[in-house]
Formats: structure tokens, C-alpha cells, sequence
């Protein structure tokens, strides 16, 4: 299984025998998980922030699930007060930022929940032993492996480079005589 978080949804994919053999789309990735905590940061601190700050948030801070020891790390934070159109600054936790992500992290976790109910009994077996390979700038949201190992029990992996191995994979693909005739023809 393949799970490729990437800016504007995530894919998930099924393969055996080299054949896709099923797939399901999240309308949520890396895109969604800024505008979402830009959102939190206007609705509980009334500071609005832009896109740059809110994918740095997500980048030094971000989690796919809460800390366990209280808030976590924090970062200062510079926006517009939404009341006084003021600058101000302000504090934000990793738990607020977990909980600012939760609902795009949950999409994640049913999309991968329904491609496993949609597996074919022959693919559920290799499961068990391969697991599941994270791809895409949003593999790199620190436990989002995690998050989906607890709720499947199956093993997680991030790939080698997430924000190109699908491009460099595709790439080796296209050096494979079979795969080449049958992408060019499409």
C-alpha cells in the first residue's frame, strides 16, 4: 500500500503484482493542513496569518497527534490582531497545532480505512508483512507514521526522500521496457 500525502490530496493505492488494483483520493494534504491552521490560529488567538507562516508552523511544530508530555515545543508566531489590525505576536504549542490538524489527519486515517476494506483478500495477507509506505511532503508530518500504524496495526514506513520518490519511482519505471510501451500508449 501506498499512502502519498501530497500538497493538494492524498492517494491511496493498493498494489500486487505490480498492478494497481484499487485506489482512494482524501480531498486533504498538505494544502488543507496549512489553511487548517491558519484557521485555528484566527478562531483562538484572532491573529491572521499568512500561508508561509502557517506551512512554517506546520514545518517546525506540526503533529499528526497530540504530545504526550503536556504541550510540546512552541514557536512564536507574528500576525495582524483581528480586533486593533495591530501587529502581535503570540505563542502556539504542538498541541494546539496536533489539535488544528486533527481533522485533516482523520481523512488520512479513513482513506487508508476504507482502501483496507476494499483489499482483496490476497493483498490483506502481504499487508501484514510489507505495511505501508508514506510518500509525499505530508509523510514528513512528524507522527503521521505513527497515527497510522495505531489505527491499523500494520507497519508504517516513510519513504526514502518523500517529496520525490514518486517522481524518481516513475522515472525508474520508465526504464522498464513493459511499463514504457504500456504509459506511452495511454
Amino acid at each position: 500500500m501506498v499512502v502519498d500525502i501530497g500538497a493538494g490530496k492524498t492517494e491511496v493505492a493498493l498494489f500486487m503484482l505490480r498492478r494497481m488494483v484499487f485506489s482512494v483520493d482524501a480531498a486533504t494534504g498538505g494544502d488543507q493542513m496549512d489553511d487548517a491552521i491558519a484557521t485555528y490560529v484566527r478562531r483562538n488567538h484572532n491573529l491572521l496569518i499568512g500561508d508561509a507562516t502557517a506551512e512554517r508552523i506546520k514545518k517546525q511544530i506540526g503533529l499528526a497527534l497530540p504530545p504526550s508530555d503536556g504541550d510540546g515545543h512552541v514557536v512564536y508566531i507574528k500576525g495582524r490582531d483581528l480586533r486593533s489590525g495591530a501587529p502581535k505576536e503570540i505563542t502556539l504549542s504542538q498541541r494546539q497545532v496536533a489539535e488544528a490538524l486533527a481533522a485533516s489527519v482523520g481523512m488520512i486515517v479513513e482513506a487508508v480505512r476504507m482502501a483496507l476494506d476494499n483489499c482483496p483478500d490476497d493483498i490483506a495477507a502481504d499487508l501484514v508483512d510489507q505495511g505501508m509506505v508514506l510518500t509525499g511532503g505530508g509523510a514528513l508530518l512528524s507522527g503521521m507514521d505513527e497515527v497510522l500504524r495505531n489505527e491499523t496495526g500494520l507497519p508504517v514506513e516513510v519513504g526514502d526522500d518523500p517529496l520525490t520518490c514518486v517522481a524518481r519511482g516513475i522515472g525508474r519505471v520508465l526504464t522498464i521496457p513493459v511499463y514504457r510501451s504500456a504509459l506511452v500508449n495511454v
